[in-house]
Protein backbone atom coordinates (compact mmCIF):
# COMPACT_ATOMS: atom_id res chain seq x y z
CA UNK A 1 0.00 0.00 0.00
CA UNK A 2 1.36 3.37 -1.01
CA UNK A 3 1.40 6.15 1.57
CA UNK A 4 2.43 9.79 1.46
CA UNK A 5 3.08 11.42 4.82
CA UNK A 6 3.67 15.15 5.20
CA UNK A 7 5.38 16.81 8.14
CA UNK A 8 6.87 20.16 9.09
CA UNK A 9 3.80 22.35 9.31
CA UNK A 10 3.09 24.66 12.21
CA UNK A 11 2.59 28.22 13.37
CA UNK A 12 5.08 30.84 12.20
CA UNK A 13 5.21 34.62 12.26
CA UNK A 14 5.06 36.64 9.04
CA UNK A 15 8.49 36.71 7.43
CA UNK A 16 9.42 33.39 8.96
CA UNK A 17 10.32 30.07 7.36
CA UNK A 18 9.15 26.48 7.40
CA UNK A 19 10.31 23.34 5.64
CA UNK A 20 7.73 20.74 4.70
CA UNK A 21 8.62 17.12 3.96
CA UNK A 22 6.67 14.41 2.17
CA UNK A 23 7.83 10.81 2.48
CA UNK A 24 6.54 8.13 0.10
CA UNK A 25 6.42 4.56 1.36
CA UNK A 26 5.11 1.25 0.09
CA UNK A 27 5.77 -1.14 -2.76
CA UNK A 28 6.44 1.30 -5.57
CA UNK A 29 8.26 0.94 -8.85
CA UNK A 30 8.89 4.61 -9.52
CA UNK A 31 7.80 8.09 -8.49
CA UNK A 32 7.14 10.36 -11.41
CA UNK A 33 6.06 13.98 -10.95
CA UNK A 34 5.44 15.30 -7.45
CA UNK A 35 3.83 18.45 -6.18
CA UNK A 36 2.68 20.53 -3.26
CA UNK A 37 -0.86 21.88 -3.18
CA UNK A 38 -2.64 23.97 -0.59
CA UNK A 39 -6.18 24.72 0.42
CA UNK A 40 -7.18 27.69 2.51
CA UNK A 41 -10.58 27.86 4.27
CA UNK A 42 -13.34 28.62 1.79
CA UNK A 43 -11.01 28.37 -1.20
CA UNK A 44 -10.26 25.76 -3.82
CA UNK A 45 -7.16 23.63 -3.61
CA UNK A 46 -4.37 25.15 -5.68
CA UNK A 47 -1.02 23.97 -6.99
CA UNK A 48 1.89 25.62 -5.18
CA UNK A 49 4.87 23.93 -6.79
CA UNK A 50 5.69 20.83 -8.81
CA UNK A 51 8.83 18.88 -9.67
CA UNK A 52 9.45 16.20 -12.27
CA UNK A 53 11.51 13.06 -11.76
CA UNK A 54 14.33 14.84 -13.57
CA UNK A 55 14.19 17.85 -11.29
CA UNK A 56 12.39 20.41 -13.45
CA UNK A 57 10.26 22.71 -11.35
CA UNK A 58 7.41 25.15 -11.67
CA UNK A 59 5.76 27.45 -9.15
CA UNK A 60 2.58 29.39 -8.63
CA UNK A 61 3.20 33.09 -9.24
CA UNK A 62 2.25 33.85 -5.63
CA UNK A 63 5.20 31.86 -4.24
CA UNK A 64 7.92 32.42 -6.84
CA UNK A 65 11.12 33.62 -5.25
CA UNK A 66 9.97 32.59 -1.76
CA UNK A 67 9.35 28.83 -1.96
CA UNK A 68 11.70 26.13 -3.23
CA UNK A 69 10.62 22.59 -4.09
CA UNK A 70 13.13 19.76 -4.14
CA UNK A 71 13.26 15.98 -3.93
CA UNK A 72 15.64 13.27 -2.82
CA UNK A 73 14.91 10.29 -5.05
CA UNK A 74 17.09 7.96 -2.97
CA UNK A 75 14.90 8.68 0.06
CA UNK A 76 11.57 8.91 -1.80
CA UNK A 77 11.14 12.30 -0.18
CA UNK A 78 10.04 15.70 -1.42
CA UNK A 79 10.56 19.03 0.34
CA UNK A 80 9.12 22.51 0.25
CA UNK A 81 11.27 25.24 1.72
CA UNK A 82 9.04 28.21 2.47
CA UNK A 83 10.68 31.56 3.23
CA UNK A 84 9.28 35.06 3.75
CA UNK A 85 5.95 33.58 4.72
CA UNK A 86 2.86 35.75 4.55
CA UNK A 87 -0.52 35.42 6.27
CA UNK A 88 -2.04 34.54 2.89
CA UNK A 89 0.13 31.42 2.82
CA UNK A 90 -1.98 30.02 5.65
CA UNK A 91 -3.54 26.76 4.45
CA UNK A 92 -3.44 23.00 4.68
CA UNK A 93 -0.59 21.83 2.49
CA UNK A 94 -0.89 18.51 0.67
CA UNK A 95 1.71 16.53 -1.20
CA UNK A 96 0.82 14.66 -4.34
CA UNK A 97 2.73 12.18 -6.44
CA UNK A 98 2.23 10.22 -9.64
CA UNK A 99 3.48 6.74 -8.78
CA UNK A 100 3.95 3.60 -10.82
CA UNK A 101 3.28 0.28 -9.11
CA UNK A 102 2.99 -3.31 -10.22
CA UNK A 103 -0.14 -5.16 -9.06
CA UNK A 104 -0.73 -7.96 -11.56
CA UNK A 105 -0.07 -5.27 -14.13
CA UNK A 106 1.50 -1.83 -14.32
CA UNK A 107 -0.47 1.06 -12.87
CA UNK A 108 0.28 4.77 -12.66
CA UNK A 109 -1.91 6.55 -10.15
CA UNK A 110 -2.06 9.83 -8.28
CA UNK A 111 -1.62 9.61 -4.52
CA UNK A 112 -2.20 12.27 -1.88
CA UNK A 113 -1.01 12.83 1.64
CA UNK A 114 -3.27 13.70 4.54
CA UNK A 115 -2.13 17.32 4.72
CA UNK A 116 -0.23 19.47 7.17
CA UNK A 117 -1.45 22.79 8.55
CA UNK A 118 0.63 25.91 7.99
CA UNK A 119 -0.49 29.02 9.85
CA UNK A 120 1.23 32.37 9.37
CA UNK A 121 0.20 34.82 12.03
CA UNK A 122 1.63 37.28 14.51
Amino acid sequence: QVQLVESGGGLVQPGGSLRLSCVVSGRIFSINSMGWHRQAPGKQRELVAAITSGGSTNYADSVKGRFTISRDNAKNTMYLQMNSLKPEDTAVYYCNAAITTYRSGWFRDDYWGQGTQVTVSS
